[in-house]
């Protein structure tokens, strides 16, 4: 994770130069504000990268020169093999941006349904508390 924000801080800092060396040269606030904010979001996800590299407090193998693939190894999430839920928060993605193209009330529609497909998706392993007297 070094090297990561390393290389996002980094970033940032050219961002900040290009832009005002493109303010000097006399650009457009348009230009300008966009190397702006991709510096500025460049530099937060560095932030949040360094942050969290010493929340944890341990050497990634990413950082360690002599790591073996293996030492990457591990637990990398729980992806759920038959859920059905992406299909509606796709369909409702696509019925959005055709809203945009058609029309407003379809918009306003698919992003119901888009809403309620997201927390169908998001809560799909929750299981309810049980409360026992």
């Amino acid at each position: 994770m070094k090297a990561s924000w390393q290389l996002f801080v980094g970033l940032s800092v050219f961002y900040f130069i290009v832009t005002v060396v493109y303010f000097g040269v006399g650009g457009e606030p348009l230009g300008i504000t966009a190397l702006l904010l991709s510096g500025c979001l460049a530099g937060m996800i560095g932030f949040y990268i360094w942050f969290t590299q010493r929340r944890i407090g341990v050497i990634l193998p990413e950082d360690n020169s002599t790591a073996e693939i293996a030492d990457g190894a591990g637990e990398l999430g729980f992806y759920s093999p038959h859920s059905w839920w992406p299909l509606p928060v796709a369909l409702s993605t696509m019925a959005a941006g055709l809203g945009l193209i058609i029309g407003w009330w379809l918009t306003l529609i698919a992003i119901s349904a888009l809403v309620v497909s997201i927390i169908g998706w998001v809560t799909e392993y929750e299981k309810p508390v049980s409360v026992s007297h």
